[in-house]
């Protein structure tokens, strides 16, 4: 669960006189400028995922080069070059495995391309919205906030960003509310099953094609799990590879994505559906602890549901295609592993508690991923600025400013984690974006509020709306809390 939006407030107090009540809200902690420090051994990471191409590297230099002298060839060089293998066929012979060797290693060894085929985002229905009077006065009539927990509310709402359209789910409408489990699954069934059903419309995908299922949802986790719950409803294959997320938070929906890839270079010839969701019928915070209130104001009902394939026959009808996906994992930290963590209060009200620290977390894994992302991307001018500012700063001990390397220069769009406003404020700061280069993810945001691990495909969704995403080649991903990168290059039916 990312909470992102949660950094618009770091501490709040309370008091009340004469019946009035005041909340004071400080922003404290800010997003740290984390291009200014790095570590080397990202560096040398990210490096480490370029070296395992250098094969390919190596091999398309030397095949233009053959092609280049072979293109100058005359009938006399022809002439001379069959009589020079007439007399050296010892030669011929070793140079002939020599490359039927190469080519066979190359062949076994590349991944195979994984192209994104299509993607669905689920538009609730309108009489889930919820504008912030008809939020603000269900929140008191459940009568389980007081006064200084409805203000606080009130505030965060005001600055996250959100708008008047954004959803909460049915049982969230009711006075008092009714956060059973029956209503939960029902949440579920309705998301993820729109979503499908309008990938599949849209696809023309069977089901019983599909051969690999990725869910990912982190607070909701019944049993049977959500991944056999769409296994039953659309009827899919007994041999199904099915798998179902739980508890990893709004990069959940690219570490999904990434779990697929990693199985369609097993498994041959076949399909992979990521479904990224969040559940907040039985998740709703009833209490009147800040950290934990916080969700309540932020989060909102989505789902996605993206089509993956390894099938040499869809990259002419594939909108994208997946070329990096870089993870970085911070939970060893105990400051990270806490910063967003499930607990009861003291009332023994389940929530989501928002740790202070959480925005100074974010930026650390965030400035890791960039730094191992760097070498992948980045054209070889900016990171030999790059590289050597930091071999400077770590050899002569100076006080240097690292360079900061321009993203702009390798991607042409940025889907940022849809988190809040000061998130994407931050952001578009330290990585030096224009306003346009943000412009999906606060739509994204003010349209459909915080949708979890949803929210970049809503992003994608916008962009394409707009138009902007034709002319792209490549876009990028930076989600909080565990910092993850997917890079995706536009499909050929894009003209690119």
């Amino acid at each position: 669960m990312d909470p992102g939006g949660a950094t618009h407030v770091a501490t709040a107090r309370s008091g009340s006189t004469a019946g009035q009540v005041g909340v004071q809200i400080h922003q404290t902690r800010r997003l740290p400028d984390f291009l200014q420090s790095v570590n080397l051994k990202y560096v040398k990471l990210g490096y480490h995922y370029l070296i395992s191409n250098l094969l390919t590297l190596c091999f398309i230099p030397l095949i233009i080069v053959t092609l280049i002298e072979a293109s100058q060839m005359d009938l006399y060089d022809i002439q001379q070059l069959w009589l020079h293998l007439q007399y050296n066929l010892v030669s011929v012979i070793i140079c002939s495995a020599v490359l039927v060797f190469g080519l066979t290693v190359y062949i076994m060894t590349r991944p195979r391309p994984v192209y994104l085929v299509d993607y669905a985002c689920y538009r609730p229905p309108d009489h889930l919205k919820a504008p912030y009077h008809r939020f603000m006065e269900h929140s008191r009539l459940t009568q389980d906030f007081d006064d200084s927990s409805l203000e606080f509310q009130r505030k965060i709402l005001e600055r996250s960003g959100l708008g008047e359209e954004t959803y909460v789910p049915e049982a969230m409408h009711y006075i008092p509310p009714r956060p059973s489990m029956a209503a939960a699954r029902e949440e579920a069934e309705q998301v993820m099953y729109g979503a499908l059903d309008n990938l599949f419309a849209n696809t023309h995908v069977k089901p019983k094609d599909i051969g690999i299922l990725v869910v990912n949802c982190s607070l909701f986790n019944p049993t049977p799990s959500l991944s056999a719950m769409i296994v039953n409803k659309y009827k899919l294959r007994g041999n199904i590879r099915s798998f179902n997320l739980g508890g990893m938070g709004c990069s959940a929906g690219v570490i999904a994505a990434d779990l697929a890839k990693d199985l369609l270079q097993i498994h041959r010839n076949t399909y992979a559906v990521v479904v990224s969701t969040e559940n907040i019928t039985q998740n709703w915070y009833f209490g009147n602890k800040k950290s934990m209130l916080i969700p309540n104001c932020l989060f909102r009902v989505g789902c996605s549901a993206v089509l993956l394939s390894n099938k040499s026959a869809d990259w002419r009808r594939a909108k994208y295609k997946l070329v990096h996906v870089v993870r970085t994992h911070r939970g060893a930290d105990d400051k990270a592993f806490r910063c967003v963590y499930q607990e009861q209060d003291d009332k023994g009200k389940t929530g989501v508690s928002l740790s202070k620290d959480l925005m100074a977390i974010a930026g650390g894994a965030l400035k890791t991923n960039i730094t191992t992302l760097g070498p992948i991307v980045l054209p070889i001018s900016e990171q030999l600025l790059f590289f050597s500012s930091l071999v400077v700063k770590k050899l002569f001990n100076a006080n240097v400013k690292p360079y900061i390397p321009d993203f702009k220069l390798a991607f042409d769009h940025f889907c940022i984690h849809a988190g809040g406003r000061a998130v994407i404020d931050e952001l578009e700061k330290n990585l030096q974006l224009l306003p346009i280069h943000v412009e999906a993810s606060r739509m994204t945001l003010h349209r459909f509020g915080n949708t979890s691990s949803s929210s970049i495909w809503y992003e994608l969704a916008y962009m394409e709306a707009k138009g902007g995403s034709a002319r792209a080649t490549v876009s990028g991903r930076l989600p909080l809390v565990v910092a993850l990168s997917v890079t995706v290059r536009s499909g050929r039916h894009f003209g690119m």
